[in-house]
């Protein structure tokens, strides 16, 4: 007897900045998901927020146009026309939301799912939520014990307070891949920053400047997360800026990082205890500077990272032992456990 396919969602797109980071790792998701083994329907939000069905055989260009804002096929959630997308993410095994920033990653996507009481992978509502707000992200650490760069944070009408000196780094509290991020070496620069910031959010971040080697850690797992081997990050630019990231030949990625043994299983237990602290479950990668003496300083917390296969997440993985297949797999398992282990509760 043939054993029956496991049923995904995969949703891909999304109203923010990173729309089209997004869809590159769906397109890499959609890629490595066995035919044989899974049964997967795309399911892409345009960047004004309409939700469509797509097929999930469809080639890469397909799943690019149906995210597109113009297609007329294009419904709306809660209440479409059509109750076809709700009923798909009703009816499947697991969702796999491979968004990216707010509307996606923030847990507003995973409170929708929480509510359909469906299985999903990444981290959820709360956890979503708190990593994604740099600010609230940074307290949760710091009285964790975990060691983070000093900040103070801004809102919509708050005087510029910068207590750093400089250079300082001006970020958008709610965003990712270095979207609306400045580094600021002078009070015009920092004036002009806080400007740029407050278009993508009204909380924005004044970071001191942390001199030291950028490296980045995957964790994957729910109630015994494990780390990935650890790896630097060599941006060719000042900084690890949206160019550096997503341009090519504007980064390498060293693995495994060129620091001593000792610190980079500092920074693997660092991952895995800040990890843990805010509440993530399925996977995360974290982001460090490795200051000269050798001290570990958290940057951020990515929920959902970027996940092509040439990504640096699913990369750190392949260097641990785990091909980018597998990594999905587990994933898939891990959403699959924890739907179960919650489903027993009481509430």
């Amino acid at each position: 007897m043939t054993e029956r396919r496991v049923r995904i969602a995969l949703l891909a797109g999304g109203r923010s900045s990173e729309h089209e980071i997004s869809l590159a790792s769906a397109r890499s998701v959609l890629a490595a998901l066995d035919a044989d083994r899974f049964d997967v329907t795309t399911v892409a939000i345009g960047r004004d927020g309409r939700w469509e069905l797509g097929n999930g055989a469809a080639p890469p260009r397909e799943l690019e146009r149906a995210t597109s804002p113009a297609s007329p096929a294009a419904e709306t959630l809660p209440v479409p026309a059509d109750a076809a997308v709700p009923a798909t993410l009703a009816d499947v095994d697991v969702v796999l939301p491979i968004l990216h920033g707010p509307f996606g990653e923030d847990g507003t996507v995973q409170g929708l799912l929480e509510l359909a009481g469906v299985p999903y992978v990444g981290a959820g509502v709360a956890a979503s939520a708190v990593c994604m707000d740099k600010d609230l992200c940074k307290k949760v650490l710091h009285k964790s014990g975990i060691v983070v760069a000093n900040h103070v944070a801004i809102r919509d009408g708050d005087q510029i307070a910068n207590p750093f000196g400089f250079p300082v780094f001006v970020k958008p509290a709610r965003l990712g891949s270095s979207v609306g991020i400045t580094k600021a070496h002078d009070g015009a620069e920092l004036q002009a920053a806080v400007e740029l910031a407050r278009r993508h959010d009204d909380k924005v971040l004044i970071e001191e400047f942390v001199a030291g080697t950028e490296v980045e850690c995957g964790v994957l797992g729910n109630r015994r997360p494990l780390a990935s081997v650890v790896g630097e990050i060599v941006p060719h630019a000042e900084w690890y800026d949206y160019a550096a990231k997503y341009d090519e030949g504007g980064s390498e990625i060293i693995i495994p990082a060129r620091i001593a043994g000792e610190v980079a299983a500092r920074v693997q237990a660092v991952a895995v205890d800040a990890f843990i602290a805010t509440d993530c479950e399925g996977m995360a990668r974290i982001d460090f500077f490795v200051r000269e003496d050798g001290e570990v300083v958290l940057n951020e917390i990515n929920t959902i990272p970027g996940f092509t296969e040439t990504s640096v997440y699913a990369r750190l993985f392949e260097a641990s032992g785990i091909p980018y297949s597998e990594l999905l797999q587990r994933l898939i398992d891990l959403a699959l456990e924890r739907h179960e282990r919650r489903s027993k509760l009481r509430y």
